[in-house]
């Protein structure tokens, strides 16, 4: 094994270590900053991706895998809202219920939120999501006084 296989397996461990040690799902990329350049941190996230230790769900978004107990294939340990919540709480976005979740709470319907809708205090232009599935995002309402 040459010197640069060797940093290589090194960063992938670091990464691989910090990964297990967090307490959350989703990661930024900005969390495995300090451990070596940008384009080396990508490739070992890349790689935890294709092993399907990590699941791409944005851009420098990542989540948390386990395997499906119907087939096998990496599936993220938490729902897509649930994700979705913790993601952008990192980024510093507040989010709230939506109207459809205030109204289905209140007992104003019974039809029952799809949980693919976020609640949002300010513009949001990424895209989060997996498989094909995305989150819409929507204005927060005031709260009442």
């Amino acid at each position: 094994m040459s010197y640069i296989d060797s940093m290589r397996e090194t960063l992938k461990t670091q990464v691989s270590n910090r990964i297990d040690r967090k307490r959350g799902d989703v990661f930024l990329r900005a969390d495995f900053d300090d451990l070596g350049d940008y384009d080396q941190v990508g490739r070992v996230l890349r790689q935890f991706v294709r092993q399907g230790k990590l699941l791409r769900i944005g851009s420098g978004l990542y989540a948390r895998t386990r395997p499906s107990t119907l087939d096998g294939t990496p599936t993220p340990v938490k729902g897509l809202r649930a994700l979705a919540d913790e993601a952008l709480r990192r980024l510093g976005i507040q989010t709230a219920p939506t109207r459809l979740e205030q109204d289905y709470s209140a007992g104003k319907t019974t039809q029952v939120p799809a949980g693919r809708r976020v609640a949002v205090n300010k513009r949001v232009r990424r895209k989060i999501g997996f498989n094909g599935v995305l989150v819409s995002f929507e204005r927060a309402r005031p709260s009442p006084r």
